[in-house]
């Protein structure tokens, strides 16, 4: 800590390396892509690491893009998700080669096409199908649902597909499905595969042939005591069901949840009749989660053994908001001073940080075997406005 300062994330590149290994390992010899989602963990450092041994990589903007690039990673590699895709974005994924876009509406298949025949090139695309499966997670991270936002109705993507069938500037290359995130039970993946397999063999009675399948991600991990999707399972039971076909999948939080955490130091302790606070130097804005999903970590000491007060602690931060916690109600043994380390910090930590509070955003650093790099710069305070102009009037 004396080197890198406080708050800080730290991650491990033999945890990441070995959790997506886990998955591409789990194929053997079968057609396949294992696409990292980039919006987990987007740390050009971490992007790299998984290139190096193989990867793909799931984008949802034009910066994710240019990051991947930027790490090493093969356009033709990216599958292009999200909802939104500007004509800006999907020229800039044309130019640099994607792999494919995932449509997610009739509109965007048109901008899709438009932009392909000003550039007079053929756009590969999958219609991402909304299969109205319940993924049985929080509701702000299930995709699934005919309520939700994402994808096509899998009862109309039909017409989509008939509609790029038709056009010389689109080129079906597969069809996408993604119905939430951390998922601990494997049953709504395989019902929304036998929905999706479904409309496969109805597009092929059509005459329209499907090169790939990509099921998205969502699998689960351990953040409490949880039980969780045995990957190999998983993967065993997707490949009963889909013959030959090339699967695609685009696990983000699993490969690099566990793999990082979040140290923090104890500040204060300030107590009441009825609540223990440890104010902590880290906040909502560094680690979102908690506020914002009322999710859960282990919050371990840094240092074994350490002597203090014990109490059930609530570990609070210097953000001016009653929602700023990263724990509640933890049994510890704290003094001042003191650094915890808030596990399975690796995904949707430092991506969904901010300046909220104008707080310099904090640095990341990555662990291998027995070195350490720093990966992320620590922000200054300058950095906070120097895009920022003043009216000189």
């Amino acid at each position: 800590m004396d080197r890198y300062g406080s708050p800080l994330y730290v991650y491990s590149r033999t945890d990441i390396e070995n959790n997506w290994r886990e998955f591409d390992s789990a194929f053997g010899d079968h057609p396949h892509l294992v696409c990292y989602a980039v919006k987990a963990n987007s740390n050009i450092a971490v992007l790299n690491v998984l290139a190096k041994i193989g990867a793909g990589f799931d984008i949802v903007s034009i910066g994710e893009l240019e990051r991947v690039l930027a790490a090493g990673g093969q356009a033709s590699n990216c599958v292009f998700s999200g909802v939104a895709k500007t004509q800006v974005e999907i020229k800039r994924g044309l130019e640099a080669g994607i792999r494919c876009f995932n449509v997610e509406s009739a509109a965007e298949l048109g901008r899709i096409e438009q932009v392909a025949s000003g550039m007079n090139v053929q756009a590969p695309i999958s219609i991402r199908v909304n299969p109205n499966v319940d993924a049985k997670t929080h509701p702000y991270i299930s995709t699934g649902l005919k309520e939700n936002k994402f994808g096509v109705d899998i009862d109309d993507a039909l017409v989509l597909y008939k509609t790029a069938q038709q056009s010389k500037y689109l080129s079906i290359k597969g069809l996408d499905c993604h119905i939430g995130s951390q998922l601990t039970d494997v049953s709504p993946f395989l019902d929304a595969l036998d929905k999706v397999l479904g409309l496969i063999e109805i597009l092929k009675n059509q005459g329209i042939d499907i090169e790939h399948l990509d099921l998205g991600g969502g699998v689960g991990i351990v953040y409490d005591d949880e039980t969780t999707i045995d990957i190999a399972a998983y993967i065993a039971a997707v490949l009963k069901k889909v013959g030959n076909l090339e699967i695609i999948l685009e696990p983000g939080r699993a490969i690099v949840g566990n793999a990082g955490a979040f140290i923090t130091k104890v500040e204060f302790l300030k107590r009441n009749s009825d609540k223990s606070f440890a104010i902590i130097d880290g906040a909502m804005n560094d680690l979102l989660r908690p506020a914002f999903y009322n999710a859960y970590h282990q919050v371990l000491p840094v240092r074994e053994n350490a002597q203090g007060i014990e109490s059930n602690w609530d570990l609070v931060g210097p953000i001016c908001e009653t929602g700023d916690f990263l724990a509640k109600d933890r049994v510890l043994s704290l003094s001042e001073g003191d650094y915890l380390a808030i596990m399975s910090a690796g995904a949707y930590g430092f991506t969904m940080s901010s300046n909220y509070n104008s707080r310099p955003r904090v640095a990341e650093v990555m662990v291998s075997d027995n070195t350490h790099h720093l990966i992320r710069k620590r922000e200054t305070i300058q950095d906070l406005f120097n895009t920022e102009i003043l009216i000189n009037d």
